[in-house]
């Protein structure tokens, strides 16, 4: 669910010359061979030839840095026979191309590659991706301690082509001394939200909002899609049809348009409508926001009031869709670099790893016995609006996993953006939008 990028002709040079991902670590004898015996530099030079250099690609930013080289150097200072180079791609879109295109040209492939969840279903159909199933069973390496829904997001056809790694759901992100003030509680339902908004509204005589009583993301459809599928809306029927012109669907996406009408809320889209939306939650202008919880200590961090997190309202049921991103082995790769790539992916996998990321990242600890750890205890006391979260883990679900859903979700953004910005009749507007849908569903 991200949106495509161009990918520079720079990036491409950079990806073509980066070299071998798990090419033997090179080594040069001195000039003056005077200062080694020859026999001492030629075993030093066979040890050398032993270690394999395994590349890490990644899309992690420059915030992330400082933790990811100090993760990827304690593994390199455990192991003398394997030295991973974390490398920088790019975006996640950029990072798919790269991979893609090594891929294709079966060379130049790093060790362990990162990817955005909605690529799985792609790689796995296209057979990118090594089995792990194998790994975990000789390792006994404990996969159900992930929560279902994570192990699932990096499954194709019940193959567990990758694993989770830095993952989100999204939450309400609110500001509690406001929220005290007026003596309200966040909405536990969709059906609650009319009243909440009401009274969390701030509506000058003029029609003008002073302050929003909750924002609903809509530059994309992950932010919303909870909202659909917790109340009765089947977004890909068993069928392979979109049920998105449903009487549910037109409640749901009515009230949007009435609230936005109203001035109780907006669909935040647009240029930098994160940003915007962002800091109308800083400023006051909102008294709450869905947003990702992977930006949790930015948004604490900005506000010079008590933040406070919370659960979607949710309908008959509370599913919420993973975000983030999983680790898959490239499957081209020879044997011996899967096994050594194998062996710094399950160390990134391990409870001590991913605390350390959930605590100096804001991504959510992925393994469910990390609670009843030293470190899981620290965190919730350090994040306790964490719990929420935790409660939860099983109810995280990967969300759609087709190949087409990409081209759907763009597709039903732009509708939803036009009902609500133009002024649509909704029912008809529904309608057509899942006409155009179904065509992309059928493969037509």
């Amino acid at each position: 669910m991200v949106r495509k990028y161009l990918v520079g002709i720079a990036l491409l040079t950079v990806i073509a010359i980066s070299g071998c991902s798990a090419a033997n670590k090179e080594t040069t004898a001195e000039a003056n061979t005077s200062k080694a015996p020859a026999a001492e530099t030629a075993a030093d030079t066979e040890a050398a030839s032993d270690v394999l250099e395994i590349e890490f690609w990644h899309a992690l930013e420059s915030q992330y840095q400082e933790t990811l080289n100090r993760v990827v150097g304690e593994f390199n200072d455990s192991h003398d026979s394997i030295v991973i180079k974390p490398m920088y791609i790019g975006n996640y879109t950029a990072l798919n191309e790269a991979i893609v295109s090594a891929n294709a040209a079966n060379t130049n492939l790093p060790g362990v590659a990162m990817a955005n969840i909605p690529y799985v279903t792609a790689y796995g159909a296209g057979g990118l991706c090594e089995d792990l199933g194998p790994y975990i069973q000789r390792d006994g390496f404990e996969i159900d301690d992930f929560g279902e829904g994570l192990i699932q997001a990096a499954k194709y056809e019940d193959v567990q082509v990758a694993l989770p790694f830095l993952v989100s759901t999204e939450v309400v992100y609110y500001n509690r001394d406001l929220l005290n003030e007026l003596g309200l509680q966040i909405p536990k339902t969709w059906d609650e939200i009319p009243s909440f908004l009401e009274k969390a509204s701030d509506i000058s005589a003029d029609g003008k909002t002073n302050r929003y009583g909750m924002v609903f993301p809509g530059w994309i459809t992950w932010y919303y899609e909870p909202f659909f599928i917790n109340n009765g809306v089947q977004l890909v029927t068993a069928e392979g049809k979109t049920d998105l012109a449903s009487e549910h669907s037109v409640k749901l996406v009515s009230d949007l348009k009435d609230w936005t009408k109203k001035g109780y809320s907006y669909l935040a889209t647009g240029e930098d409508a994160a940003s915007v939306m962002r800091q109308n939650f800083i400023d006051g202008k909102a008294l709450s926001v869905i947003y990702t919880s992977s930006l949790y200590d930015t948004i604490v961090d900005s506000c010079n009031f008590d933040v406070g997190m919370d659960w979607l309202p949710g309908g008959k049921t509370k599913e919420q869709v993973l975000g983030g991103n999983v680790l898959f082995l490239p499957a081209k790769n020879d044997q011996k670099v899967k096994d050594a790539s194998w062996e710094f992916l399950s160390y990134l996998m391990s409870k001590d790893v991913n605390m350390i990321w959930a605590s100096e990242s804001g991504y959510l600890p992925t393994r469910k016995s990390v609670q009843e750890t030293d470190e899981g205890k620290a965190f919730l006391a350090q994040k306790p609006e964490f719990q929420i979260i935790f409660d939860n883990l099983d109810i995280i679900t990967p969300g759609i996993q087709r190949t087409d859903w990409s081209q759907v979700s763009t597709t039903w953004r732009n509708w939803m953006d036009e009902i609500i910005q133009e002024d649509l009749d909704v029912e008809t507007a529904l309608k057509e939008m899942e006409v155009e849908i179904n065509e992309i569903l059928s493969g037509s």
